[in-house]
């Protein structure tokens, strides 16, 4: 009974039993069983990329005359199947595997040519066949880009549009509420909603040009350069082939990279892309943090606003209700942060001619954009959208802020406002009050000089 779950497969090391149904074949079941390490396999989103890439090297292949027709139909339509997800389950090797990646290409090689012998009734060669001109040396590389520019392009940039549109729209509703600036944690001039808002969104607005920025280097693919970047056992124009094919797939400008052994020996544009993903992290860490001390309270805390009620805050005090969504983009922003940390050591271990830490940059780089897009939407719909704005609270703050006697430095001099702000803050008086006592301006002067809402617009 136990053999009739698993049929003998061969590769060059001997013979080895791998599970009756599986699509794949010996190579992959050696690295199943040599890495049972984390339970993770490589995201959705690679083997997506990993499916494009073969079918647009067996188009290449095809087109240069390498290739027969029927072979390489064969293997585009498999590897088409890979990549839109309908074979997941054939593949499950770790991420922590051999730092070429290679379990993994040769993973998606057997199961297309599994898949395509079916098709055809005859063999086709995982090696010869689904991997001509190629190896995982230049294939993993491919692949960590594409995967990257696609999901980058249909997910993250539309969702952090959103997340723009989103705050832009309440800094517009809330243009006209005044409220206490903050420097260092401590009271300051004031400012609007509105200001402090749009800052946010310049700040997102900032991220997504450093990230499109970056794309126009991720756009570059390696493919081509086959083992150590000189092309051996390739055609001389089958990367240029392999990113015309990649371009009509996905509409994707992607461009053979001009010096493939950069592509192998290194993952400076990932790293670099990380990097950028790390800062829009830190951006949204920060607007994140702005809205848990504004929520803060709702009676000892600053108050200002009123994020939505999502759930229940704790499992022994009744009625308290945490800001749980800034908690999460917090986190997820740590997350990101360190997914940059890992990268930069995988970035730094390219040695010679070859990284050699391409499945854990591939699984990070993918995981910081998965989170950044989920995260960036939950924080516009759930957050910013719908928070109400504590305008009592809010006014009772600035009527007392003996900061707001910083318009008077230029009337009654630098000195003589320490001393009314002083005064004020000692005794819980409003600062307008204090400066009638202590100084020889009218009231209707000091209504006019420390007017909030006219400090905003600044100058003198």
């Amino acid at each position: 009974m136990a053999d009739k779950k698993f049929r003998t497969e061969r590769d060059s090391m001997g013979e080895l039993k791998v599970p009756a149904d599986a699509l794949y074949a010996a190579q992959t079941q050696r690295a199943v069983e040599n890495f049972p390490i984390s339970g993770l396999t490589m995201p959705r989103a690679f083997i997506r990329a990993l499916g494009l890439v073969k079918a647009a090297c067996a188009a290449a292949n095809h087109k240069l005359g390498l290739l027969d027709e029927t072979i390489a139909a064969a293997i585009q339509d498999c590897a088409e199947q890979v990549s839109k997800g309908q074979h997941d389950q054939h593949f499950p090797i770790d991420v922590f595997q051999t730092g070429s990646g290679t379990s993994t290409n040769m993973n998606a090689n057997e199961v297309i040519a599994n898949l395509a012998s079916t098709l055809l009734g005859d063999d086709v060669h995982p090696n010869d066949h689904v991997n001509m001109s190629q190896s995982s040396n230049d294939v993993i590389p491919t692949t960590i880009h594409v995967s990257a520019c696609l999901e980058i392009e249909d997910q993250l940039l539309p969702a952090l549009q959103h997340l723009i549109d989103t705050i832009e729209t309440r800094a517009e509703e809330l243009s006209e509420v005044t409220k206490t600036g903050r420097t260092h944690l401590m009271d300051a001039m004031p400012v609007t909603f509105g200001q402090e808002l749009q800052a946010w969104a310049t700040q997102i607005k900032n991220g997504m040009y450093r990230i499109q920025a970056s794309l126009t280097r991720m756009r570059a693919l390696p493919q081509g350069g086959t083992a150590v970047g000189t092309g051996v056992n390739a055609h001389t124009d089958f990367g240029k082939h392999v990113a015309a094919a990649l371009k009509a797939r996905t509409g994707f400008a992607f461009t053979a990279m001009e010096n493939p052994f950069v592509g192998l020996a290194s993952q400076d544009t990932a790293v670099e892309m990380s990097g950028q993903l790390k800062t829009l992290a830190t951006s949204l860490m920060k607007i994140a943090n702005d809205l848990r001390w504004m929520n803060s309270g709702p009676l000892a805390g600053l108050g200002e606003i009123a994020l939505p009620s999502l759930q229940p805050g704790s499992s022994i005090m009744p009625g308290k209700v945490n800001p749980v969504i800034p908690e999460a983009v917090a986190q997820v922003c740590a997350q990101v942060i360190g997914n940059d940390a890992t990268i930069t050591l995988g970035g730094q271990s390219g040695n010679f001619q070859l990284n050699v830490m391409l499945p854990v940059i591939a699984y990070n780089l993918l995981q910081s954009i998965e989170l950044l897009s989920n995260v960036s939407r939950i924080l516009a719909d759930k957050a910013i959208k719908d928070f109400t704005v504590n305008l009592g609270n809010i006014k009772e703050a600035l009527d007392k802020n003996p900061i707001l006697v910083t318009a008077l430095n230029r009337v009654i001099g630098y000195e003589k406002g320490a001393a009314i702000a002083k005064k004020a803050y000692a005794e819980q008086r409003p600062i307008l009050e204090v400066a009638l006592e202590e100084t020889d301006l009218s009231e209707d002067e000091l209504k006019k000089l420390l007017d909030p809402t006219n400090l905003t617009e600044g100058g003198i």
